[in-house]
């Protein structure tokens, strides 16, 4: 998971998460299915919407994983309305990155080619190039669900393959 909004607000909501998915491991000894997840999550966060004396969260999350071989991405948004995605941006410049997204995806792209593609997004609205310690960086593999999250050195390396790196960082 990852969010856009208030800090506060997207910890609850991922608590929330792990809990039912811990839950339905521990009643149905299987792993919970992305869709099933962020469904159970967009229905907590829209009864928030209708309750009186109740705020409604101020955040929206990106909810990606592997189910049945397949990677699946979805948003929610404040309203508690699940979409679902091929490629994703929330938060700042997500028009830009969005509008990105719908000129250079293509479904067969291999992770190191969707890796790239996200970077290139990023930096289409980062004129000075990509700082490693301001990005995050994880990936799940399709093939093996094998789950990598990129240690700060690893990222710059990434970033300087394809000359994303900020220039006071080369």
């Amino acid at each position: 998971m990852a969010s856009a909004g208030h800090v506060a607000d997207a910890r609850q909501l991922i608590d929330f998460a792990r809990r039912q998915a811990q839950v339905n491991r521990l009643r149905f000894g299987e792993m919970m299915g992305v869709e099933t997840l962020t469904k159970t999550v967009t229905d907590f966060i829209q009864r928030y919407t209708q309750v009186g004396g109740a705020r409604p969260f101020g955040v929206a999350l990106v909810v990606g994983g592997i189910e049945n071989g397949e990677p699946r991405l979805f948003e929610t948004d404040p309203s508690g309305t699940p979409y679902e995605w091929e490629a994703l941006a929330i938060g700042e410049n997500r028009d830009d990155i969005q509008e990105y997204f719908e000129e250079h995806y293509e479904a067969d792209l291999s992770l190191d080619e969707g890796i790239e593609l996200a970077l290139r997004a990023l930096a289409s609205v980062n004129e000075d190039g990509l700082d490693p310690a301001g990005l995050g960086l994880a990936t799940i593999a399709a093939d093996t669900e094998e789950y990598h999250q990129y240690p700060l050195d690893e990222l710059g390396d990434v970033l300087a393959e394809h000359g994303l790196l900020a220039e006071d960082d080369e």
